[in-house]
């Protein structure tokens, strides 16, 4: 197969999962028509396979998706999977069940692994001080410990701050109880917010600082919430980042699938919040694991309507591939390559003269 693209000449990225092939990372294939394409990520044409290496190949790749192919997303005619390295577009549907909350799963680990990193080096930090001051002006026993005890999670600290700052929001509005303006929230008010789940999304309400902290009050004849209601974007996108806060410290691999498991038994990352999310909750009222599945959830809402809109894209350039490879496999060559549904070609339907 190509190491190339055959029309912008750029190098594939070897993924080294596939044996045999020297495609790219991302590649394509239809086992029913025996037909083999490498994705090129930079001018994203498709790159058809010479038909004397497609069938190890295809077979390889068919065995790839049922044992380690994840699917991300699918229209009726392609899928899009993730094995190991590799992303793999598979024409037709795939037969395997979505379970997108894998992914984000391991960023949360991944984060937790990074923060035992930070605080890693503010412990070294803090015992070169704690050495450096005891060799110069001397440090007493209370003052070795509060450096002990508060460096690392300075550290780490200081690095959340760089990273998100203090505003998780800022915009105009007006408290619904009181009618102060409301500007901006942070990321220290986390715990005030007040989550609502509706419709498959999650609104959220920015707290007021000058009213009381209560949850309801009467106004007239009326209930008024205090603070102020963000709309479906803002609270996603706010809801985001205040989550990917409060977790900077990442979570562990228990508690990331027990927080996988809530999303699976809730049915879905599209309706988890509906399952554990009442009328009205404040944000410090969530419980940890619930916390975590909420972001794994509202990060994979975010990325499946990206891969919706990428899923469907391929299927256009597929379309104008295999119109393409219709032609060079129908025309310029004499090998009979419609297979049968559900069959994959193999090397014995090749004719002696190729295999």
């Amino acid at each position: 197969m190509y190491d190339k693209c055959v029309i912008c000449n750029r190098r594939f990225e070897h993924s080294g999962e596939l044996d045999g092939v020297a495609a790219g990372r991302r590649v394509a294939y239809d086992p029913v028509r025996g037909r083999l394409w490498a994705v090129c990520r930079a001018c994203k044409r498709w790159s058809l396979a010479p038909i004397e290496s497609r069938w190890e190949a295809l077979e390889n790749l068919e065995r790839m998706v049922r044992d380690e192919g994840r699917l991300l997303a699918e229209t009726d005619h392609v899928s899009l999977l993730r094995a190991g390295r590799m992303e793999i577009v598979r024409i037709g549907r795939a037969g395997l069940t979505e379970e997108a909350w894998w992914r984000y799963g391991r960023e949360l680990q991944a984060r937790r692994d990074r923060y035992k990193k930070l605080t890693a080096a503010g412990a070294l930090g803090a015992g070169a001080a704690i050495v450096g001051s005891a060799a110069t002006v001397g440090v007493s026993f209370v003052g070795a410990w509060l450096l002990w005890n508060h460096l690392p999670r300075t550290v780490a600290g200081a690095a959340r701050w760089l990273r998100f700052g203090r505003t998780a929001w800022r915009g105009q509005g007006r408290c619904a109880r009181c009618g102060s303006p409301i500007e901006s929230a942070r990321y220290d008010e986390r715990k005030r917010m007040v989550l609502q789940a509706g419709n498959g999304q999650v609104r959220l309400s920015v707290p007021c600082r000058l009213c009381p902290d209560v949850r309801r009050a009467r106004t007239g004849g009326g209930m008024a919430e205090s603070g102020l209601a963000l709309g479906e974007r803002e609270s996603a996108a706010m809801l985001g980042r205040v989550l990917a806060y409060h977790h900077f410290s990442g979570a562990s691999g228990r508690r990331v699938k027990e927080a996988s498991r809530l999303v699976e038994v809730a049915g879905g990352p599209r309706h988890l919040a509906s399952k554990i999310l009442p009328d009205h909750m404040r944000f410090g009222q969530m419980g940890r694991i619930g916390k975590i599945a909420l972001e794994i959830a509202v990060h994979e809402e975010r990325e499946r309507r990206l891969l919706e809109m990428e899923v469907a894209e391929l299927e256009a350039h597929w379309r104008k591939e295999e119109a393409l490879a219709e032609i060079m496999d129908g025309e310029l060559t004499p090998l009979p390559l419609r297979m049968p549904a559900g069959r994959v070609m193999s090397g014995q339907d090749l004719p002696e003269s190729v295999s």
